[in-house]
């Protein structure tokens, strides 16, 4: 049998891998791994097939097969072939990777979108398994895959680090296999060279000085803030950061982020009079975090934060969530998810970490979010819903939105909107207008029979 392996991050790699050593995904005759570039412009990152520190991950496998050299031109995430094409494709890719499509197991990584997508439906015998994706694996599917594909979805690999919750990706059908916490550390700690970690300017990080490690967010690029209430929220990640009383704090920002984030927090930490320095090297926030020995991890809502806790067992802190839930649009943007964990797992104010009330928020979110796809947890909604307090369910769940699936703690509906309320796919006044014609017709209808017309 062989097993293809399509993925495109560090995280998807890191956890296809540490399956593999756990023991998980059984045997195999032949392990294929298939990378690609999921970033809008490829040529401004280091793709997991050919990045040095990955090396002895891809070492894991019998042989690599880049999908980047296979398309050329072509962006993986544009390739969405017709129907017709497929069978050709099947017989194409079987020759050019020397597979068996009748005795293939496929494991993807985003598999609502393309590549992964395509490939699921090139190869309509392979057995399919989705590779987690940080929190997103968390959140249920956004698009539906079709019956024909969903059918052979078997399980979910998934790095373990919310235990005792268990993702929405591919729920009801795929069965959850979850990945220890320290076998996934183990394989992120193989992508450390072992050289010394150094700031911007070249000065060693690996010291004593008590430290909170500070990751950025490009939350701008998403619409969800503003450019300066983004470097506001910086800001407040470091006073979050102070929780812990560090003599230093370690920014590490998201790679495409402007310099404003940079300056908002070396401003931030220097009033403060705290030791400064910036780290901008290529080591995973989870692995950066066990070097520098941090007392605690300080985000917005990054994948690291539930990572190093679960992992490592640091403390974590975060800031600006409340506003980010309530701002997020459309409500079934898939970062809600992810968002309402980090939420949960940093709040101090009520023990929401809990894994059964964390599962059954999540259940609740991923019905409000998906109200088809995820229609089996219904139940479940309405399970939280009437035995949440109504600040609790105003800061998870808008008001319009349970409205509009007639949820629990949905606010009343005024006479006008209960008049206008579609029903049967028509508004309720439309449909009273429609029955009065009805029955004006055929009242019209008996009357020309009495009359013998």
């Amino acid at each position: 049998m062989t097993q293809l392996f399509a993925v495109h991050s560090t995280y998807g790699l890191a956890t296809a891998v540490a399956a593999i050593d756990e023991g998980l995904l059984g045997d195999a005759a032949d392990r294929v791994l298939v990378p690609f570039v999921s970033a809008r412009v490829p040529e401004t990152v280091v793709g997991i097939g050919i990045d040095p520190s990955l090396e002895s991950l891809r070492g894991r496998f019998d042989r690599v097969e880049d999908l980047g050299v296979l398309l050329g031109a072509q962006h993986p995430s544009d390739w969405q072939p017709s129907d017709a094409d497929l069978p050709l494709l099947e017989k194409l890719l079987t020759r050019a990777w020397g597979i068996d499509p009748g005795d293939l197991e496929l494991f993807v990584q985003s598999p609502q979108v393309a590549p992964a997508r395509t490939l699921m439906s090139i190869f309509p015998r392979a057995r399919l398994s989705i590779i987690g994706d940080g929190l997103m694996t968390y959140s249920p599917m956004r698009v539906a895959l079709g019956r024909l594909v969903a059918a052979r979805i078997g399980q979910v690999v998934y790095a373990d680090v919310v235990p005792g919750v268990r993702p929405l990706v591919g729920s009801p059908f795929a069965t959850p296999l979850p990945v220890p916490p320290s076998r996934f550390q183990q394989v992120l700690r193989e992508t450390d060279s072992g050289a010394p970690v150094v700031d911007a300017s070249g000065a060693a990080l690996d010291d004593a000085v008590p430290t909170v490690l500070v990751l950025g967010q490009y939350l701008s690029a998403l619409g969800l803030l503003s450019v300066r209430e983004e470097a506001a929220l910086h800001r407040d990640l470091v006073d979050r950061a102070m929780t812990w009383s560090p003599q230093r704090v370690v920014f590490k920002a998201h790679p495409a982020a402007p310099p404003l984030q940079s300056d908002a927090v070396r401003e931030r930490v220097l009033s403060l009079g705290l030791e400064y320095a910036e780290y901008r090297g290529a080591l995973p926030a989870e692995v950066l975090a066990e070097r520098i020995d941090a007392v605690a991890v300080v985000a917005g809502f990054s994948t690291a934060l539930p990572t190093v806790r679960a992992t490592l067992g640091i403390p974590v802190g975060s800031a600006g969530t409340t506003r980010l839930l309530a701002r997020l649009a459309p409500f079934e943007n898939s970062n809600r998810v992810p968002l309402a964990i980090v939420d949960a797992l940093t709040r101090d104010d009520v023990p929401a970490a809990d894994p059964a009330h964390l599962q059954l928020l999540i259940d609740a979110l991923g019905h409000a979010m998906q109200p088809e796809i995820a229609g089996h947890l219904r139940p479940r909604a309405e399970l939280l819903l009437r035995t949440l307090a109504p600040s609790e369910r105003d800061r998870y769940f808008a008001p319009e939105r349970l409205s509009l699936l007639r949820l629990p703690g949905a606010p009343a509906e005024r006479p006008v909107r209960r008049m206008l309320r579609s029903a049967g796919g028509v508004g309720r006044v439309e449909q009273w207008r429609l029955t009065a014609l009805g029955a004006r017709n055929r009242a019209a209808r008996v009357w020309r029979v009495m009359r013998g017309r």
